[in-house]
């Protein structure tokens, strides 16, 4: 589709050549300073996803670089995956297979009994494209629908038959909360312990948008009194858990520190140290049976790999063309 044009393919950004005036990536590709300043002839990124958390927007902007998205690809495959999750969790999947693996003689059905959707409250925070698809399916399973979103739709809320409600008010009356934000200063760690503290106790926490939209620790803490039953998780804070072994990760990074010197004294990056403890956190997260995690995969069907596709090479050839579409701007 696009053989009118030099495409070369890099596996990561360091492979990317200096020389290169357009790139496209993906959400695991950090686009920032470092990188720009390394690639002074850029002018173009075709990011292939909705959220930009991954690109430095207002560095961007000051450099005269375009960045393009993809506005709406997978309302239906995110939405399916976010009741593959509750589904997992209300029927306790999880435990059942572990359960009928390691006890398949004394196997007890009342040790992994899950329960009903129908009746149960779903709380939608970001009722956009996909949280509407969300409610949809929700409304079919015959559960009532809660949602918090800044910019409400009432025409939607009334066609569909939910109700937007504060998001005090959602925490309160949901029994399963589901996250369809992007990650912003505003929404970073917008599940803590104050909100969490505010949920109906026993509530089930699904995110399939971003990780950093939860305290990883706080989450940890929940599940651990009960406050929090369980949680399907598509998105962490440290992704890299889901990409290599987790031990081996620490374990570079500490070899790492060590052969780092400064004045002759080991230097101590708090940033490093950061990253070490929440990846640690990550990987006690998802070993717990009541949590589900799936690597960052909701968007992962044929459909929406197909649209994205062609929606970044239609906003490639707008470009080329001098007409860039479906641009993204920052927040300032």
């Amino acid at each position: 589709a696009l053989g009118d044009h030099d495409v070369r393919i890099a596996h990561g950004p360091d492979q990317v050549s200096d020389d290169a005036e357009a790139v496209s990536c993906f959400i695991h590709t950090r686009i920032d300073r470092p990188f720009l300043d390394a690639h002074p002839r850029l002018r173009f990124i075709a990011s292939r996803s909705t959220g930009s958390d991954h690109i430095d927007l207002p560095e961007c902007v000051r450099r005269g670089i375009i960045v393009s998205g993809i506005p709406s690809y997978g309302d239906n495959t995110v939405a399916e995956h976010v009741f593959a999750l509750i589904l997992a969790l209300s029927r306790r999947l999880r435990e059942t297979m572990e359960a009928h693996e390691r006890h398949p003689r004394r196997f007890s059905y009342e040790a992994v009994r899950g329960f009903e959707l129908s009746g149960k409250t779903l709380g939608i925070i970001g009722a956009g494209r996909v949280g509407l698809q969300t409610a949809r399916i929700a409304i079919a399973f015959g559960m009532q629908v809660v949602a918090h979103d800044a910019r409400p739709q009432p025409e939607q809320a009334e066609r569909l038959g939910f109700t937007y409600v504060p998001l005090a008010e959602l925490y309160r009356r949901a029994d399963i909360i589901t996250l369809h934000i992007p990650l912003t200063p505003e929404t970073f760690h917008l599940l803590n312990r104050n909100s969490f503290a505010q949920c109906k106790r026993g509530v089930i926490i699904i995110n399939t948008a971003r990780g950093a939209l939860i305290d990883t620790e706080a989450l940890l803490e929940m599940l651990d009194s009960g406050a929090v039953s369980g949680a399907g998780l598509d998105v962490l804070e440290e992704e890299r858990v889901f990409q290599r072994e987790t031990t081996r990760i620490i374990s570079e990074q500490i070899v790492h520190r060590l052969q780092s010197t400064c004045a002759g004294q080991a230097t101590c990056d708090p940033g490093r140290v950061s990253e070490l403890e929440r990846l640690m956190s990550n990987a006690e997260l998802i070993a717990r049976p009541n949590v589900i995690f799936t690597p960052h995969v909701a968007f992962n069907t044929a459909e929406a790999v197909e649209r994205i596709n062609r929606i970044t090479v239609e906003n490639i050839e707008a470009y080329a063309a001098g007409k860039p579409t479906h641009r993204i701007h920052p927040r300032f």
